[in-house]
């Protein structure tokens, strides 16, 4: 089933309570965002130009630290739903358990799907998925792990949306004009907090590249979204800043849930899941004071939460967990 995170709506109609008085931690989506400057007005009244684009594009090559093809996208997600065809349908296989809509979109677009729970049983396939790091259990690989991989599959790909703040897992160094087998997929929106803009990127050789983008068409980003991504990609002191941030926060919520008797899966910088005694008690448990999280249908236990990010919503989930759900 695809289901997913950020259902806010969901819970206020199952547990009430106006959706303002709800904390969020479905997704992994940084709670402090990038603050955006002031658009220029021609973001909202102009078509993007060429060199609108470009310019988004050579700030992404620099954030990513990468001389392979970029195409901006409006979201990781739409990556995922269009490189499933780029080849004609065969046998996909996908590390899982992960984020499930890497395998609806193949099913929808005619692969064959298997789940595998080790990265050389993905060896053989026409097409590869590999999320890294993983959601929701953190789960990494090394990049010259995957680059032999790569020699092993049709084409391999590699979801890096929760990459940021580890740039030395990322395949984006790797990747040249000549590569013609792999392709990375980035977010923008959850490290930088601005998932409402809808941007990512998919990182490739030129011909896939070529293709991509004849599948994507013409503005596939907005505006907005190319100033917004184009500010941000070129704050490194932000950056910098951010991770120190989230990794002393993630310390943090480990602590809260150790106290409260819950073991770390895994997790990354933007979120952490954790094995519950019973996590459909512990999610009602924290619904019932207006913090939502995530559950996974494969699992009992596992608990996924996003981290707080204002003062007062730190100070609601330690209240929380320090009575948790038996």
């Amino acid at each position: 089933m695809r289901d997913h995170g950020g259902n806010l709506d969901w819970a206020v109609a199952t547990y009430g309570g106006p959706a303002k008085g709800w904390i969020d931690l479905s997704t992994g989506i940084n709670a402090r965002p990038y603050p955006v400057p002031e658009m220029p007005p021609r973001a909202w009244t102009a078509l993007p130009t060429q060199s609108d684009m470009s310019a988004l594009v050579d700030a992404a090559r620099r954030a990513y630290d990468t001389a392979g093809e970029i195409v901006p996208l409006a979201g990781a997600q739409a990556a995922i739903q269009l490189v499933p065809r780029l080849l004609a349908p065969g046998t996909a296989r996908v590390l899982g358990p992960t984020y499930n809509e890497h395998a609806a979109a193949l099913r929808t677009s005619g692969w064959s799907v298997v789940e595998v729970a080790r990265l050389d049983d993905l060896a053989g396939a026409d097409l590869a998925i590999v999320v890294n790091p993983n959601n929701p259990d953190g789960r990494t690989h090394r990049p010259e792990a995957l680059i032999a991989l790569a020699q092993y599959v049709g084409v391999l790909v590699v979801d890096e949306s929760f990459a940021d703040p580890t740039p030395e897992l990322s395949l984006a160094p790797q990747i040249t004009p000549e590569t013609e087998r792999i392709v990375v997929e980035r977010s923008f929106g959850k490290f930088y907090g601005l998932a409402g803009v809808r941007l990512g990127f998919a990182l490739t050789g030129t011909g896939l590249a070529e293709r991509l983008t004849a599948l994507t068409g013409p503005w596939g980003v907005s505006g907005p979204a190319i100033a917004a991504g184009q500010a941000a990609l070129a704050d490194p002191i932000w950056h910098a800043r951010t991770c120190k941030r989230l990794a002393r926060e993630t310390e943090r919520v480990d602590a809260l849930a150790t106290a409260a008797g819950w073991g770390l899966v895994g997790g990354t910088a933007l979120f952490r899941t954790y094995a519950t005694p019973n996590a459909q008690a512990a999610q009602d448990h924290l619904a019932s004071r207006r913090i939502w999280t995530r559950r996974f249908l494969y699992s009992d236990t596992w608990l996924r939460l996003g981290l707080p990010g204002r003062t007062a919503h730190w100070a609601r989930l330690e209240a929380a967990l320090t009575r948790p759900a038996e």
